[in-house]
């Protein structure tokens, strides 16, 4: 399983859309009416959908499957009682699968026979999303409920946050203990530390300094840099994140701990606390549609 793509709702996509595609670094793939699709380096059709909308929020997280992962999540997703429904995809790249509301509200989609593109060079673009992060009430009860239910493993456990993963890479996903519900921040994972560090001088060039970092996170151990974006949420250049194996033992909040004054592996920037955390309220969870048998192959 991989994760692909997040669709966002929010005022002046185009906007925001010119913000990343002129400033961030991505690439334009397509606009489909007032939706707007952009890509990476990499060979999915897009990474982010943006979508004009009067009001911000979340439409989707999307991961590709295989068809007989995507069997299992049917049957494991009915078992727990979730909100659910087929859905056929008419975003790029197409595919047909389920959309899942978990507890607090996040909407993943899991599409299987979806079509890739073929890779475009940019050394300055994201190559994918590295990973997606959302805010919760019970960080650790999503945690459970997602290994449960979706047959993700938890990976790690910090004071801030709850890390799991749905492949090797460390974590494709997480919940922060933020005491409410919403996305936390989008990861964009490039090809390299420099590729990091160019991203921080063009986005310096345009008047813009880290939200945190440059730095290195203790779980994961991935490079990072911290952005707020002009458009609302919190964006994040990423590099270097840990592949770890099947049985990989989690960690606990005890073992991942900072001397005084320090916040991460290298210590070297400061964290805007108060701008973040307004920023990571601003795009909320919002279901537009009712839950179906998951054996009714409709949109």
């Amino acid at each position: 399983m991989k994760l692909r793509s997040i669709e966002l709702a929010l005022p002046h996509a185009a906007e925001a859309a010119a913000f990343l595609t002129g400033i961030w670094g991505m690439a334009s793939a397509e606009v489909r009416g007032q939706t707007h699709y952009l890509r990476g380096s990499g060979p999915f059709p897009y990474l982010v959908a943006l979508e004009e909308s009067a009001e911000a929020y979340v439409r989707s997280t999307t991961f590709t499957c295989a068809r007989e992962r995507l069997e299992e999540l049917k049957v494991s997703v009915t078992r727990a009682n979730l909100p659910a429904r087929p859905v056929t995809s008419d975003d790029p790249g197409g595919g047909r699968g389920i959309i899942v509301e978990l507890a607090e509200g996040e909407l993943l989609r899991f599409l299987t026979d979806t079509s890739e593109v073929a890779p475009i060079e940019g050394k300055d673009l994201p190559v994918k999303l590295t990973h997606i992060v959302f805010n919760a009430t019970d960080a650790e009860a999503t945690g459970t409920l997602i290994e449960q239910a979706l047959g993700f493993r938890v990976s790690d456990r910090t004071k801030g946050m709850v890390f799991v993963r749905c492949n090797e890479s460390h974590h494709s996903t997480a919940f922060a203990r933020a005491g409410f519900s919403s996305l936390n921040h989008i990861a964009f994972e490039m090809a390299d530390m420099d590729a990091v560090m160019r991203g921080i001088g063009r986005l310096r060039d345009h008047g813009m300094v880290p939200a945190w970092g440059p730095g290195r996170h203790g779980p994961g151990a991935n490079v990072f840099a911290y952005f707020i974006a002009p458009f609302g949420p919190v964006i994040e250049f990423s590099t270097a994140v840990e592949k770890v194996p099947e049985d990989y033992q989690p960690g606990a909040p005890e073992d991942w701990t900072w001397p005084e004054g320090r916040i991460d592996q290298w210590g070297m920037s400061d964290k805007d606390f108060a701008g973040l955390r307004a920023a990571e309220e601003k795009f909320r969870h919002r279901r537009d549609w009712g839950p179906q048998p998951l054996n009714e192959e409709q949109a």
